[in-house]
């Protein structure tokens, strides 16, 4: 499943995880910077995609809509992104079931 970075993450990581999710992307790539979260909520839906954010409201979302879409929530994202990839990667597999389980609609990652 590919995935879209929320505005609040480096666009660099979408390029330092692309040999395990390829074909993800970043909101400014998608001409979403600066869009309200329910746009970028619905373009996710509409798409197919799950988004990766740092903020609690897309949680938020899922808590008031369900999915789809997903949200990978790295909560309390405040640190370098080196450490995002390193998140990301040391959770793959985590990741990668998640998105294949239609039942849950938020999986929470802290370093």
């Amino acid at each position: 499943m590919k995935l879209l970075f929320d505005e609040n993450l480096s666009r660099r990581l979408v390029a330092r995880i692309e040999d395990l999710f390829p074909e993800s992307s970043h909101v400014v790539r998608e001409g979403l910077l600066q869009n309200p979260d329910i746009v970028i909520w619905e373009y996710a839906r509409a798409r197919g995609v799950a988004i990766v954010t740092a903020d609690a409201d897309f949680y938020e979302l899922s808590t008031a809509f369900g999915p789809p879409p997903k949200v990978i929530w790295l909560r309390g994202c405040d640190y370098p992104t080196e450490v995002a990839e390193r998140l990301i990667r040391n959770q793959t597999i985590r990741i990668a079931e998640f998105l294949q389980n239609e039942e849950q609609g938020v999986l929470v990652l802290t370093p």
